[in-house]
């Protein structure tokens, strides 16, 4: 089972991301002001900053194991944030994810 302090810095992440991409994605394509920009690449430096504090030997199987995450908590913005309920093939996909991503960072190494 991962740690708390684990699930809050790919937590943050992820929302550090999402927020950040949605600035850009609100500036291009909702015709939003040219000033979302600051606060996204600032969310966007926030969440590259957080990756880097997960306790994994290396930077790959951290940000791999990263994905399953970011996949769960990009639905949970598409619910909370664009009004978009995630359907039954969002779930299920988002928890192969999930277990994927726990395979990754927490199953037993050799060496």
């Amino acid at each position: 089972m991962p740690s708390p302090a684990l699930l809050l810095i790919y937590g943050g992440a992820a929302c550090a991301e999402i927020a950040g991409c949605f600035a850009f994605w609100a500036w291009l394509r909702l015709d939003r002001s040219v000033w979302w920009l600051a606060p996204g690449m600032v969310s966007l430096a926030l969440f590259a900053w957080l990756l880097t504090r997960v306790p994994a030997d290396v930077a790959g199987r951290a940000y791999a194991a990263y994905g399953g995450v970011y996949i769960v908590a990009s639905l949970v913005w598409m619910g909370l944030v664009e009004g978009q309920r995630p359907d039954r093939w969002d779930l299920i996909g988002a928890a192969f994810c999930l277990i994927g991503a726990a395979i990754i960072l927490l199953g037993p190494r050799s060496g």
